[in-house]
């Protein structure tokens, strides 16, 4: 009787305590918020192996996408906030979908920051019909054809969307966006001839195979797998452009302190395995160890900075 009135007098934070000294003690869901082959899924599933293996327990990813990565990102924030659902996030479900549709949650509250799997680099490439060879070729050939030029992304608000309306505005010319549900169909419309431009990591393959043509990387130096490729800042382009291309792992927003400290160090300990960073940067990112903190301030920063940019670009 005295054990249960004691019980009942810890109140609703007792039941949390238990979860994160106990944690985890049950499969884990790893949320990927855009379709299978796309370079968020690819990475969820490289760290869904090794972080299940840290934590002695299943992490089962599951692929919930939809408006931008929203649809996925606003099931993770209304779960449970106990580090059994988790999100793997791309920095562009996180600070440029918030801003062009009520998706139901507040990236800088509703989401804990944990960990960061690396900053990804992309690729702009092109179907080799195209009679261009360079991003500076690219940019006269739009220019000389106003309004014929189009680019693939996986969808409104994504990354690849956002990139190539920065493009367009810096370098002076007109392009049309042509959305897709996911990467790789996007990057699919590139290779049929359909579209004429990607932005993305995930044409990493199709230039590998000869089925696409890569003009540069955008990304912190030039990308290992492609080390004759310049950056498109070697080109004068994207050194100025708001936001990076970051993947991370977050948590319900009111996920306990010491289940965050697990998994950040979990996930960073994964990061430092060979075989780990070798996937990963297969997928185009380069590997960084971060705390949560860390994170945090780089989501709100992007947050902000890109929501400028949308507005001057009038992306909606």
């Amino acid at each position: 009787m005295i054990a249960r009135r004691l019980l009942r007098g810890a109140g609703p934070a007792a039941p949390f305590v238990a979860r994160a000294q106990g944690f985890p003690d049950r499969p884990i869901r790893y949320i990927c918020p855009f379709p299978p082959g796309a370079t968020d899924d690819n990475v969820s599933r490289v760290m869904a192996r090794a972080l299940g293996s840290r934590l002695g327990v299943n992490l089962v990813v599951e692929n919930k996408a939809g408006a931008g990565g929203a649809v996925g990102s606003r099931l993770v924030a209304e779960a449970r906030a106990d580090g059994h659902t988790l999100l793997n996030a791309s920095a562009g479900n996180l600070t440029i979908a918030p801003h062009l549709s009520a998706v139901g949650y507040n990236p800088l509250r509703d989401l804990a920051p944990v960990a960061v799997a690396g900053e990804a680099y992309s690729l702009f490439a092109v179907n080799p019909a195209l009679p261009v060879h360079t991003l500076a070729e690219l940019v006269a050939f739009a220019r000389s054809h106003p309004g014929v030029l189009n680019y693939s992304s996986a969808g409104i608000g994504s990354a690849g969307h956002f990139r190539g309306a920065l493009l367009a505005e810096e370098a002076g010319f007109q392009a049309v966006h042509v959305p897709f549900p996911g990467s790789a169909p996007a990057a699919t419309s590139v290779v049929t001839g359909d579209c004429h431009l990607i932005i993305d990591p995930v044409a990493a393959p199709h230039v590998q195979a000869g089925r696409l043509r890569a003009l540069a990387t955008l990304g912190p130096d030039r990308w290992d797998a492609f080390p004759e490729i310049p950056t498109a800042a070697e080109a004068g382009f994207g050194v100025h452009w708001p936001g990076s291309g970051w993947f991370g792992l977050f948590a319900p927003g009111a996920t306990p302190a010491p289940v965050i400290a697990r998994l950040n160090r979990a996930f960073n300990d994964s990061l430092a395995e060979p075989e780990v960073a070798a996937a990963l940067r297969r997928f185009g990112l380069k590997p960084e160890a971060v705390t949560p903190e860390e994170l945090g301030r780089r989501v709100a920063a992007d947050h902000e900075a890109i929501g400028r940019a949308l507005r001057r670009l009038n992306i909606s």
